[in-house]
């Protein structure tokens, strides 16, 4: 198993939990972050969504600092408390609809003068994480009658964890991939324990593994919607940047390089 960002960085947070956002520094509790549990942040605090730290251990949100102490008040008393002449309610609701907090969002509309546009009901955020690893398997292939020869293969296993805050986003990539099967493909099945979120597992069948042996060890293989295979990770990356833009959705943040984004191990997209 490969480290995420958070695993990387420690274990599960704990409180208190301090978060480092664009620079700005808060100390709070995992209750408050998580109050709205299908929000981007219930998601981020929930595991559901890997974490960043900074260099002084504090979890890391590159999202703008000054504002964010609004929305942090919002989740502690369920009230939004602006001061007078406050003159950055886009920017607010715009930090608001990033972390998908919907009844905070109510309320920047009740406070909205003039004719504001409405958030979307289309904003959304999809958050992607990709990993994989190396296995040799040891096989018995058959020359002859009572004539096996004892062979070796590297296969590579990937894992790919998807989190959309709109759930018609993840049953829509249900649909855009597919597991190989005898019977014809197979559409994977979002996560019935955690809302919002997709597993996709899948071992591409190298040339020198019989076809068999690999069905044998429970493999399978994952699919366009087209019947593509999907050999690597950045096939599979390729696939989810076209679906995701045909969507509407535009790239956020990519981890590690942000230069080399089909073979990022994380890849953030937000649809406002």
């Amino acid at each position: 198993m490969l480290n995420t960002p958070s695993e990387s960085n420690g274990n599960s947070p704990r409180d208190p939990v301090s978060i480092n956002v664009g620079g700005e520094v808060y100390t709070t509790t995992l209750d408050t972050l998580t109050r709205c549990r299908d929000s981007m942040l219930g998601a981020m605090f929930t595991g559901q969504i890997p974490l960043l730290r900074d260099r002084r251990g504090n979890y890391f949100i590159d999202r703008d600092g000054k504002v964010f102490r609004y929305i942090l008040n919002y989740l502690r008393s369920n009230t939004l408390d602006l001061p007078e002449g406050f003159k950055e309610l886009a920017l607010l609701k715009r930090e608001a609809d990033f972390f998908q907090i919907r009844p905070l969002l109510d309320e920047i509309r009740r406070h909205e003068t003039g004719s504001g546009t409405a958030v979307s009901c289309r904003a959304a955020m999809l958050n992607v994480t990709i990993e994989s690893a190396m296995r040799v398997l040891h096989f018995n292939l058959k020359r002859a009658p009572e004539n096996y020869e004892l062979r070796s293969c590297a296969v590579r296993m990937y894992v790919a964890n998807v989190f959309c805050t709109s759930r018609a986003v993840v049953e829509l990539m249900c649909v855009r991939f597919s597991y190989s099967s005898r019977d014809g493909p197979v559409a994977p099945q979002p996560d019935n324990t955690r809302q919002n979120c997709l597993r996709l597992e899948w071992v591409p069948c190298p040339d020198e593994l019989p076809r068999d042996q690999h069905e044998k060890q429970g493999f399978r293989e994952l699919k366009t919607e087209c019947g593509a295979g999907l050999r690597d990770a950045p096939a599979f990356m390729e696939e989810l940047l076209r679906v995701a833009l045909c969507e509407g959705f535009r790239v956020d943040s990519v981890f590690p390089d942000p230069s080399d984004i089909l073979n990022c191990s994380v890849l953030r997209f937000v649809r406002y």
